[in-house]
């Protein structure tokens, strides 16, 4: 005789309960009928065509995918929600969070490819959205809820990039720039594709909605521009967006976009980024400081002269990062000392 065993979750704990047989482990039920039909002995020959109803086990897998969901159980969510795309590959519930819970999963060395898939996975899931919804109030609730997701896991994987980047060692910290910036990017567009696709698939039904991704779009992006080779492009997209979002939010204000290379040349290239809290505290320096005199402005404009030159030439020596790294360090614990703050700084647009 074959073992009780679960259709959904596979497992043998099934206790009888109230006239049906109860699984312990995804709290599918199993009327009498159906527990005798699961453990016959051997096969049963069916001849014609039969029609399977997979209703009822549809309905089983949907509820123990969304408690997992719910209850942040990244692994067994990714597990339901593949068994319901087997069975329903039209489902944008299932569509979207096998894609979503396996990027929620993904290890750092993973990040630009989860992200994008995250991303590739938008345009399909939206247009099963449109297709197979046709209430308003509940395609509005859908598509507000994979906006709250898509937030969620864009954000979580460009923190990620961002920390692990910053808690690498200083002097080797340049060998992973590419790599962070590769993280970063494919992080925030994330953010800008559900908008694009968003307005594409529904015009401007949730136009509200795209300009609100979009702007966090930009935020992200302005983060890490000054690490980019090709700054105007980069600034080019963030103004397009910017109108993008006017079209929607007529008062919004456009970031300052700061693409002048003029953030500390020699200790950014010293210290392997622009966005780490010695580079912070100098620039606040620079800003608070140095730009409130005349002598301060003309040193800071001096050196965005003759500090390009000198990174060029000289930025990839040993020797000039060894000299460059014990002056610099010097200056900063001062800094710290004098209570010039460590913490992310926004650069203000000062006039030199």
């Amino acid at each position: 005789m074959k073992v009780l065993t679960c259709e959904i979750c596979d497992s043998t704990n099934l206790i009888k309960e109230d006239g049906v047989f109860i699984c312990q482990s995804c709290s599918t039920k199993y009327s009498v009928e159906e527990a005798k039909k699961m453990i016959i002995d051997g096969t049963i020959e069916v001849t014609g065509t039969v029609k399977i109803d997979t209703s009822s086990e549809l309905t089983n897998l949907y509820e123990v995918a969304r408690r997992a969901k719910d209850s942040h159980n990244n692994e067994n969510a990714l597990r339901y929600y593949d068994m319901i795309l087997v069975k329903d590959p039209s489902s944008w519930e299932a569509n979207f969070y096998v894609v979503f819970f396996r990027g929620m999963s993904c290890k750092i060395s993973e990040i630009q490819n989860a992200a994008i898939s995250v991303s590739n996975c938008i345009p399909s899931t939206f247009h099963l959205v449109k297709n197979r919804i046709v209430d308003s109030e509940e395609q509005t609730n859908v598509v507000t809820e994979l906006y709250a997701q898509i937030l969620l896991i864009s954000e979580m994987l460009y923190n990620a990039a961002k920390s692990h980047y910053n808690k690498i060692d200083i002097q080797i910290r340049n060998n992973y720039t590419q790599q962070y910036v590769n993280n970063v990017s494919a992080s925030a567009g994330i953010i800008y594709n559900f908008g694009n696709c968003l307005t594409e698939t529904f015009e401007d039904t949730f136009g509200t909605l795209a300009s609100d991704a979009w702007k966090r779009g930009i935020k992200m992006h302005n983060g890490y521009i000054n690490l980019l080779q090709d700054k105007e492009f980069n600034k080019n997209i963030i103004l397009q967006y910017s109108e993008k979002i006017k079209v929607y939010d007529s008062s919004y204000q456009t970031p300052t976009i700061d693409i002048s290379s003029e953030g500390c040349y020699i200790a950014t290239s010293i210290y392997g980024s622009y966005d780490c809290p010695e580079v912070w505290a100098l620039r606040r320096f620079r800003d608070n400081t140095l730009a409130r005199n005349w002598h301060g402005r003309l040193f800071v404009k001096t050196y965005y002269r003759i500090s390009p030159i000198l990174v060029r030439k000289f930025g990839e020596t040993k020797w000039f990062k060894s000299i460059g790294r014990k002056q610099l360090d010097k200056f900063v614990v001062k800094l710290f000392e004098s209570g010039v703050e460590k913490t992310q700084y926004q650069d203000r647009k000062v006039q030199y």
